[in-house]
């Protein structure tokens, strides 16, 4: 039959199925098509903390969702366009985010009446005539591959494991890519497995040939491609530019790097990235605890590497004593914490922002330490570059937080230029000089960093308070008070190094939305749809939180109603009526996922609707 194509700015996918269905892994080599192939592409994994939960469950559903278009892709997505359903739960879990309208791709396997049962449906969804609103395709995916692969002998549990696969090769048709991308991977990475790679590769064209033949997709989803920049792009997950962002810090630097870390969900990955960075001069070690793995950062950063350590909140915790010994020793270290849903273990694998007053405030004493976010996946790389720049500088520890959503998700990234990147300044000691452990920098308050084991550069460090200049143990109150005026002193200072808040947006507004971390695509998008409503407001983003931009206070004042969108109870409007006594409006989220853009867009909307009214 012919086939027409329909033509789309973007399309949102899902990809859902049981942990073991690889619904992750479709939906990563589905966005990769897509960037390969000229899109923009935002993506968001959505997985259960269980290794491998109970096959059939409600609670066992992994998901994957890919936001793909030819502009303006700052979410993974509000509505589904598309919705592949590899069993009853995940189509029962997911169906609440597939637009009215939208595409059904199911594997009729899924649906027996142990799947139904576990799933909690009393009938088929797929026969009771519930699905009537949606375009419904079901397939009996499992006996179209045994058909394909039967000439090769393989075992049915093997056959199975091809079903991703083949789904993936008829949505590559569907929406009219190619899928030349996902074959030289399944060729890397089943290359030593001549059987597996055959196989794969025979359901890829299987499930693409059966997009082109069947008479039930009459119609191709059709975007095209971005007009972006010249430069060299890749697809780059928050985890792995967080990496690439220190091990650039090092090079410029010309320091060795070193990670101390202790694995938890979801930072681990910046573990595993690091490790491939040998060749570098990377060193690494998994520490068998949160705070063996920060105190073997201090240590890497006494003897004269640029020395990181990464966590997630509960991890946080356990390393407050720690960072306190690295404000009192006025080492550079930087801290990544990839915010997770808490309190305590919580949800390992849940995005939350729920960890700010935690890293300005939650240590013993009077600890003040640099605070940094990343906006975005792509942007991880130039905050843990800014937060390496900072600690080397002035010589502090920094924290930088990112969450579990930047950390997965991915975008299209510019590879930058290195030799175009700040130069990051270290301030080592002169061994042709005599040496003072706590002089300081007339400008930064910085004291210089001495290399053990260079002569003339002898000095004692440690937790204990230290007498301004010489560095010795001291108790006395007044140099106490000094020290710690001082210390607080050169972390205020560091808002003359950074740049001012920059306002987007309506000038004549009397509306700002304020964000932080990753609610930055999200606010974007929904600035775009406000913009399409006629509704005048403005948008910014903090990227610095301690210490302020020093322009924040004046942005503030500038407008009557401040909107605060955060994944929390409100942790940065209670910073900001603190310190600046203004009034802001909280809009917020704790349910361990991303705010969508039409939420906050409706949330500003409301409120400039209502405060119209009152006047």
């Amino acid at each position: 039959m012919d086939k027409t194509q329909k033509y789309f700015d973007k399309l949102t996918i899902r990809f859902a199925g049981d942990s073991g269905d690889g619904m992750q892994l479709s939906g990563k080599l589905f966005a990769n098509a897509a960037a390969s192939s000229g899109k923009i592409a935002r993506t968001f994994p959505d997985f259960p903390s269980e290794i491998r939960a109970p096959e059939g469950t409600l609670y066992g559903v992994s998901a994957y969702q890919v936001n793909f278009g030819k502009e303006d892709v700052h979410t993974p997505g509000d509505e589904v366009d598309i919705l592949v359903a590899m069993n009853a739960s995940s189509l029962k879990t997911n169906l609440k985010l597939l637009k009215k309208g939208g595409i059904i791709i199911t594997d009729t396997e899924g649906f027996n009446r142990k799947n139904l049962r576990l799933s909690q449906y009393e009938e088929s969804p797929l026969e009771s005539g519930e699905l009537e609103e949606y375009n419904l395709l079901a397939l009996d995916v499992t006996k179209n591959i045994q058909q394909e692969l039967s000439n090769l002998g393989m075992s049915p549990k093997n056959i199975k494991k091809t079903r991703n696969i083949y789904v993936l090769g008829v949505v590559f048709w569907l929406t009219g890519h190619d899928i030349s991308s996902t074959a030289n991977w399944l060729k890397e990475k089943f290359g030593k497995k001549p059987e597996m790679l055959e196989a794969n590769l025979k359901v890829l064209d299987a499930g693409y040939l059966f997009g082109q033949r069947f008479e039930g997709l009459p119609e191709q989803f059709i975007i095209d491609d971005a007009s972006m920049q010249a430069g060299t792009y890749r697809n780059i997950t928050g985890n792995e530019a967080t990496a690439l962002g220190m091990v650039a810090a090092a090079e410029n630097a010309k320091l060795e790097l070193f990670l101390g870390s202790y694995p938890i969900t979801p930072a681990t990955e910046i573990l595993q990235f690091i490790s491939s960075y040998k060749s570098f001069g990377v060193r690494h070690l998994q520490a068998e605890d949160e705070i063996a793995g920060i105190c073997s950062a201090i240590g890497a950063s006494y003897g004269g590497s640029l020395a990181f350590t990464t966590t997630s909140g509960p991890g946080l915790a356990l390393k407050v004593e720690a960072s306190g010994l690295a404000v009192m020793t006025e080492l550079p270290l930087v801290i990544i914490n990839v915010q997770r849903g808490g309190p305590s273990t919580g949800l390992p694998t849940k995005p939350e922002q729920s960890d700010l007053l935690m890293s300005v405030w939650g240590r013993h004493g009077e600890s003040p330490m640099p605070v940094l976010a990343a906006a975005s996946p792509g942007d991880c790389f130039h905050m843990a570059y800014e937060a390496s720049r900072i600690a080397l500088k002035y010589m502090t520890p920094v924290i930088l937080l990112t969450d579990g959503y930047l950390a997965n998700s991915t975008e299209a990234w510019k590879v930058p230029d290195l030799n175009m990147l700040p130069k990051v300044e270290v301030q080592l000691a002169d061994p042709a000089e005599p040496y003072q452990p706590y002089k300081r920098d007339d400008d930064t308050l910085s004291r210089k960093w001495a290399v053990p084991g260079m002569k003339g550069l002898e000095h004692r460090i440690g937790g204990l308070e230290k007498a301004d200049i010489t560095g010795q143990v001291s108790h006395d109150p007044d140099n106490h008070q000094l020290m710690v005026d001082l210390r607080q002193q050169k972390v205020d200072g560091i808002a003359n190094d950074i740049p001012l808040l920059k306002v987007e947006g309506d000038t004549e507004s009397d509306c700002l939305i304020l964000g932080w971390g990753s609610t930055y695509g999200a606010i974007e998008s929904a600035y775009k749809i406000l913009n399409e409503k006629g509704v005048k407001v403005a948008k910014a983003q903090l990227k610095y939180i301690n210490p302020f931009p020093q322009n924040l206070g004046d942005v503030l004042k500038n407008y009557d109603k401040v909107i605060v969108p955060e994944m929390n109870k409100g942790q940065l409007a209670t910073m900001l009526r603190a310190k600046y006594l203004k009034e802001v409006i909280q809009v917020n989220k704790v349910k361990g996922i991303p705010f969508k853009a039409m939420e906050i867009a409706s949330e500003v909307e409301a409120i400039i609707q209502t405060e119209t009214e009152l006047v």
